[in-house]
């Protein structure tokens, strides 16, 4: 039974090991071999060559359900090259409409009548303030390409000149928009049909787009809407295998779908059900796109990839609008396009009856545990002002609740040492027979009521808390760029210090292998006292295993995000200070000394005997 034990506890922490030394050796090079790309791409001034770029591309179909080429003139895929330019070249080459809202900026391209130039105005590309705005939308030809689009298609056969990405509309002198002036475009086709498209925009990232359609042709006219996001090349993904980025969409009662740029290259399209409600667009780990139709009216949503413009799509077809002759018609959808702001999107689920809307956060399989983590760290922050103060009362918060059974734990942990003596008289009473001594123990372990793993039971009991914190940091943007005290000006990012070139003292900017920042070491001195406390395992291997355990912990979570070390760190003293109350109410003597001698000894034993 007790090489069982042993071997839980192995599985634990080679478990562990295994998780952290990935995050270490393999996600964390990856991301900074993404961000070095990504910030060689911006650096670019002007391109080495053309890249293939097609025209937007309508949706697959031009009636529900059915998938045939457009008629003339709605978008139509091409294999026409297009130059690509740098983004403020592609900006200027069209005339354009001003966005300005409190929490967005950018521009309405009267080309074609598409959104394609938006800015964050609230999030910075780093943690320095005076770093670019975030860039969520980019025109057509630039690096990137990121835009929407919206538009009417006909049944095969109609001969009807429909606006499309080259049309020019018009616009009202002077317009501009703003969450207090909607936006209203105009196209005459000169054939009767008179195209409108109306943009407004709420204080923050939710537009409604309006199209109309007048028609004096003198006989009924069927259209149908459409509404698209196009996104130029794999965009640069943090590539974590806990967060999905890509494209993803609600469809009715068959809830999320996620798919992966990747597979989507694979299978080139992929098409859900009609439906009458949900929404579908792409997700970065902070930032989202979606198209929204309104809700109750059935469309068929797509996804798609085109190899010959190297183009992701999202798009949905809208029910057929009948326009009779001589009246007009219209239709509306909703578009978000912004940051991924938990309380917003619980705001536009219930305000605008979006469903699963709240979704476009990854919570991931165990949102049972991350979503209220979340809202008890967002609550606390509105009470104290700072997220790390909010972690430190967190954790006050869980070591209550667990405080029963690490209570439990501790005075286990306690009565081990008390029987002490009485261990080493059967060591030396069985001698090599480990056997029998393993037996003698575990009669005594339950003529005592000790349970052995009873040192193990404070850290199986932070393990969820600590992957639920982590899932919280990772994914959820209130964290982003948000300072603790000092030197730790983003809690979501790993703390920037190493004591490899003395905190910064000496001016040398060491690999990432080598950063091991100050609250890393302290998290690892809290853990090795917490493991001092205990009385040592009668086994070599676990003495082993916890002497080097807080040293592999220290290394491992040096790249982890500075708010789950500096939990961590308080997380242990608090455990120590309440391991050292018990103790000394058991009265049990505080040997941490003792246990520090020791392990010296044992390994000063070792290396003579070597010698």
């Amino acid at each position: 039974m007790f090489s069982e034990n042993r071997n839980t506890i192995l599985a634990i922490v080679l478990s562990l090991v295994v998780l952290l030394g990935w995050q270490y050796f393999i996600a964390k090079p990856q991301l900074e071999r993404q961000q070095a790309e990504l910030q060689a791409q911006q650096e670019k001034a002007a391109p080495t060559g053309g890249n293939q770029d097609a025209n937007t591309p309508a949706p697959a179909g031009t009636t529900p359900g059915q998938a045939n080429a457009p008629t003339a003139g709605a978008p139509g895929q091409t294999t026409a090259q297009t130059a690509v330019m740098t983004r403020e070249a592609a900006l200027a080459k069209s005339e354009r409409i001003e966005i300005d809202t409190p929490r967005v900026s950018g521009s309405i391209n009267l080309t074609g009548g598409r959104l394609d130039d938006l800015r964050l105005k609230d999030y910075h590309e780093t943690v320095d303030k005076s770093s670019p705005l975030v860039v969520l939308l980019s025109p057509k030809g630039a690096p990137k390409a990121y835009y929407t689009d919206y538009g009417w298609v006909a049944d095969p056969g109609t001969n009807l000149t429909l606006p499309g990405t080259d049309t020019a509309w018009t616009k009202p002198e002077g317009a501009k928009l703003t969450p207090a002036t909607p936006v209203t475009l105009t196209y005459d086709n000169g054939a009767g049909l008179i195209f409108k498209r109306t943009f407004s925009i709420d204080e923050n990232y939710m537009f409604t787009i309006e199209q109309s359609v007048e028609n004096n042709t003198g006989a009924e006219v069927k259209l149908y809407p459409y509404g698209l996001i196009v996104r130029n090349g794999t965009p640069n993904t943090e590539g974590f295998y806990i967060l999905h980025e890509g494209l993803l969409g609600v469809f009715g009662e068959d809830g999320l779908k996620e798919i992966k740029y990747s597979d989507l290259e694979e299978d080139h399209q992929v098409r859900p059900p009609q439906v009458d409600q949900g929404w579908l667009g792409f997700t970065d780990k902070y930032w989202a796109t979606a198209l929204i139709p309104v809700p109750g009216s059935s469309f068929q949503p797509n996804f798609t990839y085109t190899q010959t413009s190297n183009n992701f799509q999202s798009d949905f077809l809208g029910t057929g609008v009948t326009v009779p002759a001589g009246g007009s018609a219209d239709t509306s959808s909703y578009l978000f396009a912004g940051a991924k702001q938990k309380s917003l999107l619980d705001a536009y689920q219930d305000g605008l009856s979006i469903k699963q809307f709240n979704l476009m956060i990854d919570w991931g399989w165990f949102f049972f545990l991350t979503k209220p983590m979340f809202w008890v760290i967002d609550y606390l922050y509105h009470l104290v002002g700072n997220f790390g103060l909010a972690i430190l009362a967190v954790t006050v918060l869980v070591k209550l609740v667990f405080f029963p059974l690490a209570n439990k734990s501790y005075v286990s942990m306690s009565k081990m040492k008390l029987v002490q003596p009485q261990m080493t008289e059967i060591k030396e009473k069985y001698g090599d027979d480990r056997q029998k001594q393993q037996q003698a123990l575990m009669e005594l372990y339950k003529k005592e009521k000790i349970n052995p793993l009873a040192g193990c039971l404070p850290v199986l009991i932070q393990i969820p808390v600590f992957f639920s914190l982590y899932k919280v940091l990772f994914v959820t943007i209130e964290m982003r760029h948000a300072p603790f005290f000092g030197w730790i000006q983003d809690l979501s990012a790993p703390d920037p210090t190493t004591i490899f070139n003395l905190f910064g003292l000496i001016p040398w900017d060491p690999p990432q292998m080598l950063m091991l920042g100050v609250w890393p070491l302290i998290m690892g001195i809290t853990m090795f006292v917490q493991m001092k406390m205990n009385p040592a395992p009668p086994d070599p291997t676990q003495q082993m295993i916890f002497t080097w355990m807080p040293v592999i912990f220290t290394f491992m979570l040096a790249s982890f995000p500075a708010g789950l070390v500096i939990y961590w760190a308080w997380n242990n003293t608090l455990s120590v200070t309440q391991q050292y109350v018990i103790m000394r109410r058991q009265g049990v003597k505080i040997e941490l000394w003792d246990n520090l001698r020791g392990m010296f000894k044992r390994k000063k034993a070792t290396t003579e005997s070597k010698g």
